[in-house]
């Protein structure tokens, strides 16, 4: 399926999600939520481009054989083409880019291809870049020696992090569902906690770097840090959640704020031709758009998330603008 919720700015872009779902319905949900987070998030990094997002949701307990996943894929790719170019998919959970060289075998609409292909591969490292320009806004300063991080969700992204953090002097406590990454974790001078008891452990900052929909009032009542800020998409289970983060003390960066710089890079990259030193240097530029969000909700008495919403209704409306607020 494909879901684009805007092109108001221009063509929509948005992740391919390669996943397992309960219900027909719960795929539908997660690729309308997920395809307004990519519209809100191109809007607030200033990009021409607007939000759109696609699912391939196999039988859950079903394991695709390479030959079955190819043909999926290029069943997949058929349907974005089917757009003409409204929709651009780029990988997402489940996806790399070697899967988006098999997107582009049907279409030409797909980016991250792998660098041997001449694509930008893995967003990951750039989307890692972008929240630690996050959390130095929302933090105050760079320097993070003896603070504690927990990092709930340990992949790609998490991982890049939690080595960038350890190596600044964080002690870094990091969680994921696969205990199989627990070794590795360790090797490399990490704490490891279970999922079930990251996003409770008193820290300086929780970086949710998982799946969605994890804070909600119940573990919210439990938190103990005053920063979460994080590239997990749909953070919050509804967007009221921000107001009880709020009351508790909590400041929340917008997930679609704080995760923007692989968006930022790639299309900087493949579809503005920047080379790699400028690509960076515009993902740098969450940091002072989450300093921006910060003072206005503080002279406003709202939230980042209000703030955030606010200035990507503005771009919605009158177009991309400046790429910073």
């Amino acid at each position: 399926m494909v879901a684009i919720h805007s092109t108001a700015l221009g063509p929509a872009v948005g992740g391919c999600r390669f996943k397992p779902y309960a219900t027909l319905e719960e795929a539908v949900g997660d690729v309308l939520r997920l395809s307004a987070a990519m519209t809100a998030k191109c809007a607030v990094a200033g990009l021409a481009f607007g939000g759109g997002k696609s699912v391939i949701a196999p039988e859950p307990g079903r394991v695709l054989s390479p030959e079955e996943r190819r043909a999926v894929l290029l069943d997949h790719a058929d349907l974005v083409a089917e757009f003409g170019g409204r929709y651009r998919a780029g990988p997402d959970v489940g996806t790399g880019p070697a899967d988006m060289l098999v997107l582009r075998e049907a279409s030409p609409y797909a980016f991250c291809t792998p660098e041997s292909a001449g694509g930008t591969g893995s967003s990951s490292g750039p989307t890692a870049i972008g929240v630690l320009a996050a959390l130095r806004a929302a933090a105050g300063s760079a320097d993070m020696t003896g603070r504690r991080v927990v990092i709930h969700g340990y992949g790609s992204v998490g991982a890049h992090l939690a080595a960038s953090l350890h190596t600044g002097g964080a002690d870094v406590v990091v969680s994921d569902i696969d205990p199989a990454k627990r070794a590795g974790a360790e090797q490399q001078g990490l704490t490891w906690v279970e999922p079930e008891k990251a996003l409770t452990l008193t820290a300086d900052v929780v970086i949710p770097a998982a799946v969605g929909g994890v804070l909600g009032p119940e573990t919210v009542a439990r938190l103990d840090t005053p920063l979460v800020v994080g590239p997990a998409n749909n953070q919050l289970t509804d967007d009221s959640v921000a107001d009880l983060l709020a009351a508790r003390g909590v400041r929340w960066i917008p997930d679609y704020v704080a995760s923007a710089g692989g968006i930022l890079y790639t299309l900087s990259r493949e579809a503005e031709g920047l080379d790699h030193e400028a690509a960076l240097a515009r993902v740098e530029t969450i940091e002072d758009t989450v300093r921006t969000l910060l003072a206005a909700a503080e002279a406003n008495a709202t939230t980042p998330l209000h703030e955030a919403a606010a200035l990507a209704g503005r771009r919605l409306t009158s177009g991309a603008g400046p790429r910073t607020p």
